[in-house]
């Protein structure tokens, strides 16, 4: 039995049942194996649960931007058709996103958006979800949304989060719960879709050639990780971009027969092993694991080549939208809208539905090296416990 298969148990009897089926070891060793392991699992089970920090655009938003005067916005039905309430909460999504999903999965409590009155008292130590609609790796990214959250501003909000969290619980409190912390940053997507190709011949791609202006990003996302770790985060979920050609949005405008754009997907191929490579090195340099590149590519091209094998009816058309494949503007209480979202990969013109999401945190937590690099957060999970 593996040490992960170890972690889902909190019951004596069950692990004594699965213990006791081992061939290698006999008599009083299996009793004393039995004692020891059931009492690491106790000790795993009484972790204080750790606060989780998000970072990062639209596809982790959890409401930041209703608090902004923006047009990047998830206020309106019917986003949150499927969230609990029913009601929009600002997440682009018919339901939950990936970060409540992490903490569903972890069993943490959801994570409130840093601009949210509520988050004060004990609420600040669960975390928080600093991400914001629009956002890039560059701060000229998005511009178009007037005020969006840029990504060192979200760095220097949460410099603000650890000072009220200090005079909650302590500086030496704020940081152990700040170091102990699952972290989880989306951005790139935007830097390519809203500013690279967001019109022909943007400032952007007349200032680099496409390979250049990827290394150019990369570099700057360094310094992004870099000062993330400065701040005090020691396990650092990095998610590359997702297959960007292929969302309904481009789907509409640039492809002519329903195939995945190749220029975006030429991007895409270029920026994620870059990024691999660079956390890679980022590790090095702090002298631990702390970055772990999610594949977020590979993790959408599966259900997006075969969605029928993921239950899906579609990988092209959004469940929420208008014109070709309902992929033109924003989702409205006026668009069209699929009656079950659970048969679309797609919610709207560039997010996963609820459903899509949930395949993508699964990989997330128990996804091999092809798709989690180092490791993936059940691994990282277990490890933690021990060290604790």
């Amino acid at each position: 039995m593996a040490i992960l298969d170890l972690w889902s148990y909190s019951d004596d009897s069950q692990v004594f049942q699965n213990i006791t089926n081992l061939d290698c070891v006999a008599g009083h060793f299996v009793s004393f194996v039995i004692l020891s392991l059931v009492l690491v699992i106790k000790i795993i089970c009484a972790q204080p649960k750790r606060a989780f920090f998000v970072f990062g655009d639209s596809l982790v938003d959890s409401g930041n931007n209703d608090y902004l005067a923006t047009t990047a916005r998830a206020d309106a039905p019917p986003y949150g058709i499927d969230y609990p309430t029913r009601r929009p909460t600002g997440r682009f999504s018919n339901g939950l996103n990936i970060p409540d999903l992490i903490s569903e999965q972890l069993g943490l409590e959801p994570t409130l958006p840093y601009l949210n009155p509520q988050l004060t008292g004990e609420k600040l130590l669960v975390g928080a979800n600093f991400a914001s609609a629009g956002i890039g790796i560059l701060n000229d990214t998005g511009f178009q949304f007037v005020h969006i959250i840029h990504i060192y501003k979200q760095l220097k909000l949460f410099e603000h989060y650890q000072e009220r969290l200090g005079a909650h619980i302590g500086a030496e409190g704020a940081r152990r719960l700040v170091n102990g912390a699952l972290v989880l940053i989306t951005l790139g997507g935007n830097d390519f879709v809203n500013n690279y190709y967001l019109v022909p011949y943007s400032a952007r791609s007349r200032q680099f050639s496409l390979p250049d202006y990827v290394r150019y990003l990369i570099s700057e996302y360094r310094k992004i990780l870099r000062r993330l770790y400065d701040l005090g985060g020691r396990r650092v979920i990095v998610t590359g971009t997702g297959p960007m050609g292929c969302v309904p949005a481009e789907l509409a405008t640039r492809s002519r027969n329903g195939d995945c754009d190749e220029e975006l997907q030429r991007a895409a191929s270029l920026f994620n092993p870059q990024l691999v490579n660079m956390i890679s090195g980022l590790n090095q340099e702090v002298g631990a694991d702390v970055f772990v590149a999610a594949n977020a590519y590979r993790m959408h091209m599966d259900f997006i080549t075969d969605p029928q094998a993921y239950g899906f009816v579609t990988s092209k058309v959004a469940c929420c939208g208008q014109g070709p494949y309902n992929g033109v503007g924003l989702c409205t209480p006026l668009s069209n809208l699929c009656p079950n979202r659970d048969l679309y990969a797609f919610w709207d013109s560039f997010h996963p539905s609820e459903k899509a999401n949930r395949i993508i945190v699964q990989q997330i937590l128990a996804g091999s090296t092809q798709y989690m690099h180092p490791m993936n957060l059940s691994t990282i999970m277990a490890l933690d416990s021990f060290t604790t």
